[in-house]
């Protein structure tokens, strides 16, 4: 199943955001499109669309005279102590909505301490999330997951990893053999989702695209089960364009 890459990776995206985001926070009277251009250095076209997902996403709003300001989601994120809950929600928010566009449950995760972690994840019963029949942590060269976040780690962060968590045959398509397993990480392209065709489990096909705030290795994945696997290749490509609102809610 072959996916063509995005012409632009999501944290690539997130950088302009936050560009533009900086730009308009310097404007407490709003600030026009044409200036937000010449000061980020965005073409008008590749502005409209960033514009267009900061508004729906509620970080810009637009006054009726055509300037922009900063939305009530920053400005609830800036509240204090409630800032902590207003990021949860927001993410919980952003995921929901991902996952009714997607039609498929998603997820959150990242490598902290040498150990895969899903910190949050939305499911539903149209999006049922993956039955984790094997610990996630001890299986990440089967799964969509796993194999995203080893990909972003060095060849010797990789082995480390193996070393504690010995690659194990879940199905019968599991890749097992460490060097063929490594070959297949570096041959992926960054801006191409991962796939898990029943790798992990019998019965379920996931994707997963790095999402990366700062040093932190991180992706952002879905889950369905084989009975929509016609849909992947559609879900995974909308999951690879719409990571730049997920990112977001994390990087601010």
């Amino acid at each position: 199943m072959a996916l063509k890459p995005e012409p632009t990776a999501p944290f690539h995206s997130v950088q302009y955001a936050l560009r533009v985001l900086e730009t308009i926070s310097r404007h407490a009277g709003g600030v026009t499109d044409a200036q937000i251009a010449r000061d980020t250095g965005l073409s008008p076209g590749h502005l409209a669309h960033m514009l267009s997902m900061l508004r729906r996403e509620g970080y810009v709003e637009q006054l009726s005279d055509g300037a922009n300001v900063i939305g009530h989601a920053l400005l609830l994120l800036g509240s204090g102590r409630e800032r902590n809950q207003a990021l949860r929600d927001k993410l919980q928010h952003t995921l929901d909505q991902l996952r009714d566009s997607v039609g498929a449950a998603v997820y959150i995760s990242r490598y902290i301490d040498g150990e895969v972690k899903i910190l949050h994840y939305a499911d539903g019963p149209l999006a049922p999330k993956v039955n984790e029949w094997a610990e996630f942590h001890r299986t990440a060269h089967a799964s969509a997951v796993g194999k995203c976040l080893l990909a972003q780690l060095d060849h010797d962060g990789r082995k480390d990893h193996l070393s504690r968590h010995k690659t194990a045959r879940l199905t019968s398509r599991t890749i097992t053999n460490e060097k063929v397993l490594f070959h297949k990480l570096d041959s992926q392209p960054p801006t191409v989702p991962m796939l898990d065709l029943q790798e992990y489990a019998v019965g379920t096909v996931c994707a997963a695209v790095p999402i990366t705030a700062g040093s932190t290795v991180g992706c952002l994945a879905l889950s369905m089960p084989l009975e929509h696997a016609h849909r992947l290749r559609q879900a995974a490509d909308a999951l690879n364009r719409k990571a730049a609102p997920v990112l977001l809610s994390l990087a601010i």
